[in-house]
């Protein structure tokens, strides 16, 4: 059985700089295996807090899906504590090229050496850590370099699908999911093509055409949780025929 813990469903800047909601990462623990996906700020905070409580010590990987702050935030302190300020070298770090080079880079030079390695996150390879295998989709458009990660629990396809504009692509690295969990940060379509993110419409046409067992909604901006993300997942759920659901801060997901 996989467990995954989803610590915060914060998205966008105004949710996130006024914690409206937490914006934590997830936590993902399959046998004994421990990752953390897109550590956002916070994530530090809630793994102690959580009941119960989630030992930083006890991770053996983190995944940054891209290096926005919102979701690479946190990286810089986990790798500290995991390895326990360098003193044990442990922990292997998941990252596109961005999150590591250039102007973007967001993990600290100095702490690299702590990790037992980094892999750098090219589209669509496979990936192993411990007893979990995950894959990448095809990159995102989005502001940064992009990847969702799928992961295979078992026989048990769990995507991820980050922060993106839609476009048919997205359709075929999907395409086989059965839980599918969404980054919907807006309600409607913003007229501006600079903010690349799913709006409620997107997400009723990715799940129409990928049918996956059941749907998660998450990474709300604010326009998401005036609509209420709960009532937007039951209208879904209700047009079209499948189990959508909203999460909430510290949900808890067993695959």
């Amino acid at each position: 059985m996989a467990v995954i813990k989803i610590l915060g469903t914060a998205g966008a800047r105004y949710v996130v700089a006024k914690q409206l909601r937490s914006s934590a990462g997830t936590w993902i623990e399959h046998e004994d295996t421990r990752l953390m996906l897109d550590p956002g700020p916070g994530t530090l905070v809630r793994m102690a807090h959580a009941k119960p409580r989630l030992d930083v010590e006890k991770l053996h990987g983190i995944i940054l899906t891209h290096a926005h702050l919102d979701h690479s935030n946190d990286v810089n302190i986990l790798i500290d504590g995991l390895t326990e300020g360098g003193l044990k070298k442990r922990g292997v770090l998941f990252a596109p090229r961005e999150c590591l080079e250039g102007d973007t880079a967001v993990v600290l030079r100095y702490l690299r050496p702590y990790l037992k390695r980094i892999e750098i996150l090219k589209p669509e390879r496979e990936y192993q850590i411990g007893e979990i295998t995950f894959r990448t989709s095809c990159r995102h458009y989005h502001t940064a370099e992009t990847y969702g990660i799928i992961f295979d629990f078992d026989g048990k396809r769990v995507g991820f699908m980050v922060d993106t504009l839609f476009f048919p692509g997205l359709l075929d690295s999907y395409k086989g999911c059965d839980v599918l969990v969404i980054n919907v940060v807006r309600y409607k379509p913003h007229p501006s093509p600079n903010v690349q993110h799913l709006c409620v419409r997107d997400v009723e046409e990715i799940l129409d055409k990928l049918r996956p067992e059941k749907a998660v909604l998450t990474h709300f901006g604010m326009t998401m949780i005036r609509a209420r993300p709960a009532q937007v997942a039951e209208k879904l759920s209700r047009r079209l025929g499948l189990e959508v659901i909203a999460a909430y801060d510290g949900m808890t997901l067993e695959i």
